[in-house]
């Protein structure tokens, strides 16, 4: 479970974010299966016509081959809450429409009447290393609009996919990530490939090192609001050289989503952690006009002394390197710009470490 400090509940658009009406052509449909049937290990049907009736049997027979194993999901929804403790599992969509979903979120109660905190709400969580997966939708589908009226949870934070601090070397390929506030968690090394992550509220967030390329990154609409949130969340360690990298990415929206609304980012010092010091860049991304022209904003944390202080963007490392669209926007203190040598030291290998797919 995360320890979010002044991340969530406590932020000035925690109820009132931005979030999902209709979404924008295809960009929140079920995610593109597997063209060509893979070999697979066990396969998964929600009408019992697989060897398995849940993912959650599967990933138990997984965990007793001793190999790396390959779980095939028939298309269907799945309304299960899991967490992949097995390394080397994969997990990937046969055809078109395989959903894994759930509903939880941080303000809701569990059945033993704790609640799930933002840590506990994922729909899938990963915990071990090596985990893939492809052509699956991941969603939380609590709802987050009706939340913003009544104010009922308690803590609408709802997290649909977690990578947590015992994973590593995660692959995600063509996946759709779908939520509200607090869509994605990376704690560790990931790369993303051909995604659509949708979201408004600090929708990417945590301290890996995660590349992502060739992805749609999507604000999500909610009406009447005054902003449309923020796109990363980044708690980098501050000796860490790489955090979030987003290479030739589409920043999106849903139709509704007012000009200038959206905030690239803010850094998070998660806990008061002064050692925390957040890395999000931009490269050859292009961005809607939903993108302040400003780019980037504050973000609040208590310090280890119990003073509230503000984390400034001009603190932490936030840079963009050839923008493009009407959302970019010329250099300056709010929008500062790699050089082509700083550029070139983004590199999967550097951001990765060495690790290839």
């Amino acid at each position: 479970m995360m320890a979010r400090g002044d991340h969530g509940t406590g932020n000035r658009y925690s109820r009132r974010a931005i979030l999902a009406a209709g979404p924008i052509l295809p960009l929140l449909a079920p995610c593109r299966g597997i063209a060509s049937s893979p070999r697979v290990d066990i396969t998964v049907s929600p009408d019992d016509t697989g060897v398995q009736a849940s993912i959650a049997k599967a990933l138990e027979r997984a965990s007793l081959l001793g190999r790396p194993a390959t779980i095939g999901l028939k298309p269907g929804v799945y309304r299960e809450k899991l967490t992949i403790a097995v390394p080397d599992v994969t997990l990937v969509g046969l055809g078109r429409g395989a959903v894994i979903v759930y509903g939880a979120a941080a303000g809701l109660r569990r059945p033993d009447g704790s609640t799930w905190g933002t840590g506990g709400s994922a729909t899938l969580t990963i915990e071990a290393s090596g985990v893939t997966l492809a052509g699956l939708t991941i969603r939380n589908d609590f709802d987050y609009i009706d939340d913003l009226k009544t104010h009922a949870s308690g803590g609408g934070q709802a997290v649909a996919l977690s990578i947590g601090r015992r994973a590593d070397r995660t692959l995600i390929e063509r996946c759709a990530i779908e939520g509200y506030q607090d869509t994605l968690y990376v704690a560790t090394r990931s790369l993303f490939r051909r995604c659509r992550i949708a979201g408004g509220v600090d929708f990417i967030f945590g301290g890996a090192a995660a590349l992502f390329q060739h992805c749609d990154i999507v604000t999500r609409f909610v009406p009447d609001a005054p902003e449309s949130g923020f796109v990363a969340a980044p708690s980098t360690l501050a000796d860490q050289q790489y955090g979030f990298v987003f290479d030739r990415c589409h920043l999106a929206r849903e139709r509704g989503v007012p000009d200038g609304s959206t905030w690239l980012g803010r850094p998070w010092r998660a806990g008061g952690n002064m050692a925390i010091l957040g890395s999000t860049v931009f490269l050859r991304c292009r961005l809607d006009a939903h993108i302040k022209r400003e780019g980037w904003t504050a973000m609040g944390f208590t310090d280890p002394s119990g003073i509230k202080r503000m984390l400034q963007p001009s603190q932490a490392r936030l840079f963009e390197w050839k923008s493009s669209g009407p959302g970019a926007a010329p250099p300056g203190p709010g929008r500062r710009r790699l050089s082509d040598a700083e550029a070139g030291t983004y590199t999967s290998d550097a951001i990765l470490q060495g690790w290839v797919p």
